[in-house]
């Protein structure tokens, strides 16, 4: 009996549509790929322009960098929060600078704030009237101070209030001595309790104090000289914001305003309940770039006042580059910017908390 002899089955051919085809890619992605090629030069520029200072930077804040070489050479050395002890803790002329650029900032932003968002959005309901004429003209009239630069304007104003300029020369007219009005370190709230008749503060607001500094001195209030460059940050930083509270009215319906009109509500009501709530997200990009501008307030103090009189209008944008360019205490410097930051970052959140709408 022969075996069986078994012949394997040939194997089976690929099919016509499938022979010879190499394996394709997801066009998403190679859309994903091409993406990340367009976006790579930007990527490069942020990252050695924007991190790679910040990441130095916070390094030179925890560091005891002089500012003579490398801030990554050996002779650097770590030093912790030693820099922020200083400038929260740690008592001395250190904390109350800081303490002293901080309260006077927060005035110039209590006072800046909302005066900016009101006038900006009180302009920009005029030219929003369809029965204005010479829109054009005032709406490049109520702009120019914001295209012009703010070192230009700065110095106008330098010889507008200087000892011999033309606001001490009308206020001389009154019988007001300008030079020594503008050189006192008294905050406004004080010279007017003092116009009243209180000429010592209560004891109860001098025995305690925060930081370094009384609570006489935290609520004394902006100075006259610091109230002159409030006056000067309203008028040249209004424009920018009424164009985007312009832009925003002209996109809102007619038909919502006409039809609250038929209801019968007033100006008022139709501004407060129909106007004002379609604004929030203007609203709100208004309020965080107003907040950003005025806790970052550089160029008109260095050139008007560099922090005088009495350090009265010292911010902790000046302090931070004084600390650092002139002090030579760099890392002082970057702990001021830092804690700086972190002022922006709570103060932004807490007006988008206050803003948020109802229900969420």
């Amino acid at each position: 009996m022969s075996a069986r002899t078994t012949v394997p089955a040939p194997a089976a051919s690929p099919s016509p549509s499938r022979r010879g085809r190499a394996p394709q890619r997801s066009p998403l992605r190679r859309e994903g790929r091409a993406g990340w090629l367009f976006l790579a030069p930007t990527l490069v520029i942020l990252g050695l322009f924007m991190v790679v200072p910040i990441l130095m930077a916070l390094w030179v804040s925890v560091s005891d960098w002089t500012g003579n070489g490398s801030p990554l050479s050996s002779r650097v050395h770590f030093v912790g929060a030693d820099n922020y002890a200083a400038l929260l803790t740690d008592p001395g002329l250190t904390q109350r600078n800081f303490a002293t650029s901080v309260r006077n900032n927060a005035y110039f932003v209590l006072f800046v704030v909302p005066l900016q968002t009101a006038l900006a959005l009180g302009l920009a309901m005029v030219l929003n009237q369809r029965r204005l004429k010479g829109k054009q003209f005032f709406r490049t009239a109520f702009y120019f101070p914001t295209v012009t630069s703010s070192v230009a304007i700065s110095v106008v104003f330098l010889f507008l209030f200087s000892s011999t300029g033309t606001v001490n020369a009308a206020l001389g007219l009154f019988g007001v001595n300008g030079p020594s009005w503008f050189a006192d370190p008294r905050g406004v709230f004080q010279l007017l309790l003092h116009g009243l008749g209180v000429t010592n503060p209560p004891q109860a607001l001098t025995a305690g104090s925060f930081m370094g500094l009384s609570w006489w001195d935290w609520l004394s209030g902006p100075s006259v000289a610091m109230c002159s460059i409030i006056v000067l940050v309203v008028w040249t930083s209004t424009g920018g914001f009424m164009l985007m509270f312009y832009a925003a009215l002209q996109n809102l319906p007619p038909s919502v305003d006409e039809a609250a009109l038929i209801d019968g509500a007033g100006p008022w009501q139709r501004f407060w309940r129909v106007t004002l709530p379609q604004l929030r997200p203007t609203l709100f990009l208004v309020l965080t770039l107003g907040l950003i501008g005025t806790w970052q307030v550089f160029d008109q103090v260095y050139v008007l006042s560099r922090g005088e009189p009495a350090k009265t209008t010292l911010t902790p944008a000046y302090l931070s580059y004084s600390t650092s360019f002139i002090g030579k205490e760099w890392g002082q410097g970057s702990a001021i910017a830092f804690l700086l930051f972190v002022v922006i970052v709570l103060f932004t959140l807490g007006q988008r908390w206050l803003l948020r709408e109802k229900g969420k």
